[in-house]
Order: structure tokens, then C-alpha cells, then sequence
């Protein structure tokens, strides 16, 4: 059984478009690269051949994985978000007791993560902490440097 994941509709339809890639474009240039391989002689001594093959059993291993991950995934509706507390897709303002500094995050899908714009995986250690609190709260994440404490100044979607 897959596991479900969530995503908006651009991170979901990025994935789907990622997938056609790998099975339209790498998929033909995997198997023309055997071919080409294969005609250069004795398969036995071939080391262009072997790296052929390999390199299209991780192409294959790769779609399959993506293929497994869109059979899991569920499209958030961001209007029947509740911001009264931070869940996936929530935008929320944080900031760290130590030295004040603020910062403003989304929490997001795995895949859809991109820590330079603001998008950060709600299965990283951060996110994890920030999920289920409110405006008001404390976070006191373990994080691979320590512990740190961040209050949640704003939640929105």
C-alpha cells in the first residue's frame, strides 16, 4: 500500500510533469544508449554497455518510485485550511528566542521543499516541531546542533 502524501496542484502537477520527462525523453535516451552500446561488440568486455544497463535500472527505479509516490498523493484544498493551527501548506512566522531572528515559512511535501523560497518539508526536523501549534506557542525543536525554541508569531495560508 502507498503512502499518502499531500501537495497543491503546482507541486503535484511539477511531479506529474517530472514523471512524463523520465518516461518521454530519458526513458527513449536509456535505451538508445544500450542499443549503441550493444553494436560496439562483445557484451562480455563492454563497459559502455554495463553502465548502459545501469544507468537504466536507476532510471527505472526512479520512475517507479515517482509513479508509487502519485499513486499516494491527495491535492490540499488551501481554502478549508484552519490557521489556528499549523498544518501542511500552513505559512507560519516564527521566531527564534536566541538571537530574534524572524523567519517565515511554508510547510510543504517532501518533494516540494526549497529552503530558498521559504518552503520547508513538514517531515524535517523543523517542521515537525511547528505542526500542531498555535499562535502564542513555543516550538522546542531538536534540531542536529542542539535544541532550539521558536515562538509562532503569525499563521496564515
Amino acid at each position: 500500500m502507498s503512502k499518502v502524501s499531500y501537495y497543491t496542484a503546482e507541486g503535484l502537477k511539477k511531479l506529474r510533469e517530472e514523471l512524463n520527462y523520465l518516461k518521454d525523453v530519458e526513458r527513449p535516451k536509456a535505451s538508445q544508449a544500450i542499443g549503441e552500446a550493444r553494436d560496439k561488440g562483445d557484451l562480455s568486455e563492454n563497459a559502455e554497455y554495463d553502465a548502459a544497463k545501469e544507468a537504466q535500472g536507476m532510471l527505472e527505479m526512479k520512475i517507479s518510485k515517482m509513479e508509487e509516490t502519485l499513486s499516494g498523493a491527495r491535492v490540499i484544498d488551501e481554502s478549508q485550511l484552519d490557521t489556528s493551527k499549523v498544518l501542511a501548506l500552513s505559512i507560519v512566522k516564527i521566531k527564534n528566542q536566541v538571537n530574534g531572528m524572524e523567519m517565515t515559512y511554508t510547510l510543504v511535501a517532501e518533494s516540494e521543499a526549497d529552503i530558498r523560497s521559504g518552503k520547508i518539508s513538514v517531515n524535517s526536523p523543523i517542521g515537525k516541531g511547528l505542526l500542531g501549534k498555535s499562535v502564542g506557542d513555543t516550538a522546542e525543536i531538536q534540531v542536529p546542533s542542539g535544541a532550539m525554541r521558536f515562538d509562532i508569531l503569525e499563521i496564515s495560508r
